[in-house]
């Protein structure tokens, strides 16, 4: 076991995995469930509005779908696709409850996070709005360094998980489904990127708000076509997930099997990993948005929560489970035997699912939903990298250069072995989250207070 992937087991399990939930629990205790009981507040709030005449950002900020589309940008990642597969792989079918119960809990604390971004936000040079973690940690908590350490491992996340794994699953998708060479789709893939995010968050917004929602459908189109097909195998893939999820089942001879700890531990870090409640990446996104009550954005936090894990990683698990193509003795063997193939388990599976029902054209679209993803996220954490290095240096005077480093590593991305930046990923996610769950904690009366204001404000109107 290397170094990095020593200390990302150290950082990440159990106890940080617990931090998330106890974050989310406590938000929810305290509002009293507010994503259950106030779910038409949240609703109106967000699917309400995307049907009213637009707004426009004007090039000094973002509308609040620009805001939520930059941020699913990047949390409607590879993970979406290849990662529920992974954890259903690995942690059996009960992965996809705690998968659930993590974002269930976690809708409260990304309306939280969104709200206190909102609220201690400040104005940019050109008259839009710039925000994050880093901002309320330094003007909400009043410490620093909090503020300077979670920004430096948004900036080591941004250049690691942020495009390096983005761009090599982008190169490898198209070499595997059309055998295109990875380095020639890197620098494509670079130039692209470069593109986008040379002209602003206002162009970054811009491209999320047309690509987001386009790729979000083509996916989830096609889900909802695998499930029609196989809709009597519906039911019992719900029965196996919520069984698997408390009674432990020794699929093998000898005892081996999915333990009920396994299975929280895959199902709760795929529910962080795929909308990042918690993490305080996302927030820097919503910190741009146009808009006036901190709490109004809050929740478009909980809509973002629902979007990408609640209904698109459900869709990627339930095709799996519906299709036949992930049998648990066989993955046990596997695992056991030291024989696990890339073909058994991530991308390869999901696509494999799709393949039942729509032959070879399957994969390719997969492939295709995993390219629109990853690039989308390339954009995402882009901007979350150039806002945290422009609070820690104080000014934009670096931002071109990092660009440039930037779109390097996404055509370096394309080639390089990421056993080792995975794990290297994995760690600066939990460093950032380690910082940004504390101020939530300690910034709770304030982002409560907040929440409510906002809800007797509505319901007077």
């Amino acid at each position: 076991m290397t170094f990095w992937e020593r200390l990302g087991d150290f950082i990440w399990n159990p106890w940080l995995l617990g931090f998330f939930l106890l974050v989310g629990l406590y938000y929810s205790v305290r509002t009293g469930f507010f994503q259950v009981f106030e779910c038409g507040l949240w609703l109106k709030t967000t699917l309400g509005n995307l049907f009213k005449p637009k707004q426009h950002g004007g090039g000094k900020g973002l509308t609040q779908f620009q805001a939520l589309a930059t941020a699913l940008a990047s949390t409607i990642g590879t993970g979406s696709i290849a990662g529920v597969a992974t954890a259903i792989f690995y942690g059996g079918p009960g992965a996809v409850f705690w998968m659930w119960i993590s974002a269930f809990l976690g809708m409260m604390t990304g309306c939280a996070e969104k709200t206190l971004a909102v609220r201690y936000r400040e104005r940019t040079p050109e008259g839009g709005w710039q925000g994050g973690p880093m901002y309320y940690m330094e003007r909400g908590l009043r410490s620093r360094f909090l503020a300077c350490f979670f920004s430096l491992c948004c900036v080591a996340a941004s250049l690691g998980g942020g495009n390096l794994v983005q761009s090599n699953s982008i190169a490898t998708a198209l070499e595997h489904t059309f055998g295109w060479d990875r380095f020639p789709v890197g620098l494509v893939t670079a130039l692209l990127t470069g593109a986008v995010i040379l002209g602003g968050i206002g162009r970054i917004g811009a491209v999320s708000e047309k690509l987001v929602p386009c790729m979000a459908l083509l996916f989830l189109g096609g889900g909802l076509i695998v499930l029609a097909v196989h809709w009597y195998a519906i039911l019992p893939a719900l029965e196996q997930i919520i069984t698997c999820a408390f009674i432990p089942r020794a699929a093998l001879g000898g005892g081996t099997g999915y333990s009920v700890a396994t299975a929280m531990r895959y199902g709760i870090a795929r529910g962080v990993f795929t909308n990042e409640a918690g993490m305080g990446s996302s927030a820097i996104a919503h910190a741009a948005a146009q808009v006036r009550d901190p709490a109004e954005q809050g929740m478009w936090g909980i809509f973002e929560v629902f979007i990408s894990t609640l209904l698109v990683c459900s869709i990627t698990a339930l095709v799996i489970l519906t299709t036949g193509v992930y049998q648990p003795e066989t993955a046990l063997l596997a695992q056991a035997s030291g024989q696990v193939t890339s073909a058994m388990v991530g991308a390869p599976l999901s696509a494999a699912a799709f393949c039942t029902v729509f032959g070879p054209w399957g994969a390719r679209l997969v492939s295709v939903c995993l390219l629109l993803f990853a690039f989308t996220s390339l954009l995402g954490w882009s901007y979350y990298g150039e806002r945290a290095l422009t609070y820690l240096i104080g000014s934009h005077r670096w931002i071109w250069p990092y660009r440039l480093v930037f779109l390097v590593s996404v055509a370096a991305g394309s080639v390089i072995d990421l056993s080792a930046v995975w794990q290297m990923a994995d760690v600066f996610n939990g460093l950032m989250a380690l910082p940004n769950l504390t101020a939530l904690l300690l910034l709770a009366p304030e982002a409560l207070a907040l929440l409510f204001r906002f809800q007797r404000t509505v319901s007077i109107h």
